[in-house]
This record gives C-alpha cells, structure tokens and sequence, in this order.
C-alpha cells in the first residue's frame, strides 16, 4: 500500500531507481538522435548527469534526511553534467530539490511546485530554449500537475501514473513541433529520458522491486567504509597505494563550488573518490599515492577527524604470504603519510586559454597557437562541468577564454563558468574545431580582454564548417535519404551531401559551402584517412577552386573523416 506522502528515504529510493532505468535505457535513447552519426549521446550524457549524482546519493545511506539528499542530487548533477541534454536534466534537479529540500514529508502540491521551480531553472538556463525537447516534455508534466491539483487530486500514486502518462504523451508530439524529427521519424532524444526517469521513479514508489546498487568504483561498502571495488583492486595491480579516509569539521564556508573544486582535486591525485558534504562536515574517501596532498587540501576548510590510511599494497601483500603458507612473524603492514612536496608558486598571467579537442594532430595545432591546456573530448565524449573546471585549475591566469568547440559543450562551459568564482572564464561559444582555431588566431595580446571577446565573437561567425561521417541508421532529413553506411557532409545547418563515394560526398559538401567571398578552405583529415587519399582531395580542392588558398593539415580525429572550414 502505497503512501500520499513522500519523505527522504522514499525519495533517495525513487531517484536510485530514476537514475538506475535511464541507465539501462541509454543506446535506445542514443539511437533516438535524429542525426544517424556513430557519436550519437544523448543517452550517454543523460546517464553519465544522473549517475554522478546517484552515486552520491547511494553514499549518504538510507538515514539522510531531505536536505542532505537534495544537496547531493543537486550538487552531484551539477559536476557530472554532461552535453545539452545534461546539463537541462541537471538544472531540472536542481530547481527541483531547491523547492524541496527544506521539507521533511513531499504532498502533492509540494511536487507540483517542485516541478514549476524545476521547469523555470532549466528553462531560465538556456539562452534560446526550443520547444520540441525535453524542456516541452518537463513543462507538460509540471503543466499537468497543477491541473491534477485544481481537480482536487489527493491519491498520490494517481497523481504521478497520470503527470508521467501525460509528459509521454507530450513527448509523442514533439516531433510535431519540430519538423527534424518528424522527418526522422523519431521522437526528442531528451525528453524520452526524462521519461524513462520519471518511470523508473514511480515505479519505485508503487513498490516495485528493483537492484538500488550504484555500480561505480566510488560507491562505499558498508562494512568497510572502502570502496566496494576494493576487492578488485587488490586482485589486480593496485594504482594508487593508499585508503584515505577522513571528516572535515568545517570552519569556513563550503559552498557547492568549493565542493566541486575540492572533489577534482582529489580525482588528480587519485581515484576511488567519494566527497560527500553534510551540514558542517565534509566526509571524504580517496584512494592515492600520497594523502598528505589530500589533507594539506583539506585543512584549507577545517579540522580533520577520523583520519584514517591504510597501505593497500602491503595489506595485498600481507593477504598473500597468509594464502600461500609464507606469512613471517614481525611482518606488520605500516601505514605512513608522505610530505607534501610545494611547487614554487608562479603568479598567474594576465590570459590563458582552454579548448575542448579530440584528436592528437588538432590537439598539436591548438598547442602551437598559445592554447594553455586541452580538454580531450568533443563529438565522442562531451566534457562534464567538472571536467572544464578541473582543466581549469590547471591554468594560472587571471582570465581565461574557454573554446568549447562543439554546440553540445557550450552549456557546460557556461555552467562552470557561473560556478567559477577566483578565475574570470569566458566561454567564445565556438561550435566546432575550426571556429576554435580561428578564435584563438584571432587573439591579440595587445587589445584589452573586452575587445579580444568581440573580436573572437565576430569572427567565429564568419567560419562555415563540414564534417565527413558516415549513417548508423536509414532515416530521412532535410529531404534526403540517407540509408546506415551512407557518407554524409553535415554542415552548421543540417545535411549537405550524401552518398557512398567519401570523396564525392566531401566534394559536394564543399561546394555547398564555398561561394564567390571564399577565400581559404582549410582539410583537417581525421586518423582513419590515408595521406594519399588526403592529398588527392587537396588537388581536386586546388583545381575546383583556384582563388582559394588550400590548407591539408592532419587532424587525427576520430570518425570524422575531414573537417573541413571555410572562410
């Protein structure tokens, strides 16, 4: 029998259980994506967002209270999130747990508020929100809610079959709204996850039995307090020698920045990471080779308690002698702390940049040109917020240009860039390699950092760029058809060629590019072209256009066989 209220422990249940069917939902949901290319992520991104924060709610335990539960779906969504369809999942967490979490029992009016507040932040967090995604599906179960509750709902489990029944109606309708997916045949990619979430929710709440265990080399044993893949690791060659454990008594403030950037620190100098705040103390779990770096890092934030480290090698070791018969008397396993070794402070330089690459031959072009530090990712793996802000403690300046250089990274970098409070960072919201390398070219030491954002800005806008790959499935779009195996030429704005021959198809891509202003066509040939097919391209290149300069410049990018810009 089910309740008409909701308390933490429920919630901590529904959420799990939310997280857990989005996970095993998420190659359907990647194949949803209306353009068929083999990176296609939306349920990758989704899942990486959500189980980010579930594995800090799996380590806070069945006993947390609503604030502290709140705190860790909100605050772990927000590190882990990850592409577009990630970060607005994760803004939907988080108007929703700000609604909430001074409340020990949920009623149905407090869901329904909870789920306006969770429309209006995602909403509030996307400069042009398009109707047709998630946010329509959100916005129609909250739209729902509110309905429900002028009936004078009262049935609780009522209440969530008919707002889920309805945000699945209205995700069967987004490609309605948006004619890409109707041509696709195919429904919004995120908005079938948030359904799959919400599902996974209420199935939960109706006492439906369900596997709560987060997976994940973080997740703490009970008995132990140690990471549950313990076990494993000392089976195999272990990394990082070390289980560090200990509680920070807070002294100063702790904010959800401070949370994120203390958590990246210690995933630099080991893994096995929990970091999990609670009202006035920080308890943290790390596993490295030298916890002195992580409790000099601590002691910035308070005093430390339960200070625990074990020498994981010599307890492997230890454990080995006992099972082959060898143990020797006098043989105890020791535990030591390192001392911390200081680098020399450097003073931080006026400008630094940053840019999200994939590729070790446009990685080096980025590098030549003054970039600070490479975020690997792109079209293959989207960069999380803790990511980007991770990346950027590794640049001592003072203001730092961020080159996201995918449209699926710029909302993470804006996120970290609200997060960032000791750094100024600016996003050029760069969607592709080529607009990123003419953002930095374009970089002039000399000018102020206002000018150089307005110069990079406009001239990004002035870059046109196409990238080589091939179909994973048949559909149609911008009224060609495209069968799986096809090569297609996707420009800024949609499909430009198809076809089965890679070098007519890049042809043609080019030429839907190119007018009479073209000046310079830059090839950057990915790690799967041989050199002599990109020479060969150059020279149908030259010949087709002979007022244009024609650069070849090896990418080594994964499943995009050239990218090609031109300017």
């Amino acid at each position: 029998m089910t309740s008409n209220t909701i308390d933490a422990k429920m919630l901590s249940k529904m959420f799990l259980a939310g997280a857990k069917n989005l996970e095993s939902k998420k190659e359907w949901i990647n194949e949803l994506n209306v353009f068929p290319v083999p990176d296609g992520d939306t349920g990758t991104n989704m899942t990486m967002t959500i189980m980010s924060a579930a594995r800090e709610v799996s380590a806070l335990g069945e006993n947390a209270d609503m604030k502290a539960l709140c705190k860790a779906v909100s605050g772990g969504s927000l590190r882990g999130a990850r592409g577009n369809s990630g970060v607005i999942l994760s803004q939907l967490l988080r108007g929703f747990t700000k609604s909430i979490s001074g409340k020990e029992q949920l009623t149905i009016p407090d869901l329904s508020d909870a789920f306006d507040k969770a429309v209006e932040t995602a909403y509030k967090a996307v400069m042009k929100p398009k109707e047709g995604t998630i946010l329509t599906v959100a916005k129609g179960g909250a739209e729902k809610a509110r309905e429900l509750i002028k009936e004078g709902m009262e049935d609780m489990g009522e209440f969530l079959a008919q707002v889920i029944e309805h945000a699945r109606y209205v995700l069967s309708q987004t490609p309605e709204l948006l004619p890409v997916l109707k041509q696709a045949g195919v429904v919004d990619s995120g908005g079938q996850g948030l359904v799959e979430v919400l599902s996974g929710a209420y199935d939960a709440f109706m006492g439906k039995e369900i596997d709560y265990t987060i997976s994940a080399a973080a997740q703490e044993s009970p008995s132990t307090g140690r990471s549950s893949g313990y076990q494993a690791q000392a089976e195999a060659e272990i990394r990082f020698g070390y289980c560090t454990e200990f509680i920070i008594l807070l002294s100063k403030t702790f904010n959800i920045k401070h949370e994120m950037d203390f958590k990246a620190y210690l995933e630099s100098i080991g893994d096995s990471i929990v970091c999990v705040a609670d009202e006035d103390v920080v308890k943290v779990h790390v596993h490295t080779n030298d916890p002195g770096l992580a409790i000099q890092k601590a002691l910035k934030y308070g005093q430390l308690s339960n200070l625990k480290i074990d020498n994981m090698r010599l307890e492997h070791q230890e454990k080995l002698f006992k099972m082959s018969g060898k143990e020797t008397e006098g043989s105890p396993v020791q535990t030591s702390v390192s001392a911390p070794v200081q680098a020399p402070v450097q003073p931080p330089k006026p400008v630094g940049f940053l840019a999200v690459s994939v590729g070790d031959g446009v990685n080096e072009i980025f590098k030549s040109l003054g970039v600070d530090h490479i975020i690997e990712g792109g079209q293959t793996m989207n960069p999380s917020t803790a990511d980007i802000l991770d990346a950027v403690d590794q640049v001592n300046a003072e203001t730092i240009f961020i080159l996201p250089n995918n449209k699926n990274i710029i909302l993470a970098a804006n996120q970290a860039a609200e997060l960032m409070t000791d750094k100024n960072l600016l996003v050029i919201p760069t969607k592709t390699i080529p607009q990123g390398i003419t953002a930095v070219i374009n970089y002039v030491p000399e000018m102020s950092v206002e000018d150089n954002e307005v110069t990079m800005m406009q001239e990004i806008g002035n870059v046109k760029t196409g990238q080589v790959t091939y179909a994973v499935r048949d559909t149609m779009i911008d009224d060609k058809e495209i069968k799986q195996g096809d090569f297609m030429g996707i420009g800024d704005g949609g499909i430009l060629s198809v076809g089965q021959d890679m070098l007519q198809v890049t042809k043609d891509m080019v030429k839907a590019m190119a007018d009479a202003s073209s000046e310079l066509i830059s090839v950057y040939y990915g790690s799967e072209v041989q050199e002599e097919a990109a020479a060969q391209l150059g020279r149908e290149l030259e010949e087709a256009y002979p007022n244009c300069d024609i650069e070849m410049q090896y990418g080594g990018q994964p499943i995009y066989y050239y990218i090609i810009s031109v300017e």
